[in-house]
């Protein structure tokens, strides 16, 4: 699926999906980390059937991001059918874009009274003996994650660092909170691994 350009803000209104959750990026075009965003998402997105990504260059469409008090792009709005939720700024890699839309689709797979799982995101190094601990735990449990290499990839090995303020892997992202090194206890607290 590719992403779709909207070119007012009553058209966005008109494309977001009732009773789904809803996605929409606010780029600059030729703007190196806006292009970096749009990549990212469009191939975060190919292959994956029920997400649809709106798209709309600030530079052109100029009536959404002032109603959202968004100011800077790329940043990638989500949406609850109508209802905006919240903004993930800047680009990101492919797979945290892809484990962000995976888990809108394992949540409204699992809305027939399942608790949907949380969003995980594992930040290790291939040396790390915590690290592999950590994922055979979260293997064990059968908790789906995406694991990101920090040591081939600096950009996220930057977004890291900016979210928790250390450089020690493993780090788990859990639907945005931050656990450095391996605390099985609050791990399994907001994971409800009993």
């Amino acid at each position: 699926m590719q992403l779709k350009e909207v070119k007012s803000h009553q058209q966005m209104l008109g494309m977001l999906r009732d009773g789904k959750k809803n996605y929409v990026l606010l780029y600059k075009k030729g703007s190196e980390a806006s292009d970096c965003s749009y990549q990212s998402i469009a191939k975060a997105v190919e292959g994956l059937g029920d997400i649809e990504v709106l798209a709309a260059d600030v530079s052109v469409v100029r009536d959404i991001h002032p109603k959202y008090a968004v100011t800077s792009a790329p940043s990638l709005m989500i949406f609850e059918g109508k209802q905006f939720i919240k903004t993930e700024k800047g680009c990101s890699d492919v797979d945290y874009y892809k484990s962000l839309f995976e888990s809108t689709l394992f949540t409204a797979k699992s809305a027939n009274g399942e608790k949907p799982q949380k969003r995980v995101t594992v930040y290790s190094t291939p040396t790390c003996s915590w690290c592999n601990t950590l994922k055979k735990h979260l293997d064990k449990y059968g908790i789906r994650y995406t694991d990101i290499d920090v040591s081939k990839d600096q950009k996220a090995a930057e977004a890291m660092v900016k979210k928790s303020g250390q450089q020690g892997v493993p780090q788990t992202d859990i639907n945005g909170q931050i656990i450095v090194g391996f605390d099985k206890t609050r791990i399994n607290s907001l994971l409800g691994i009993q």
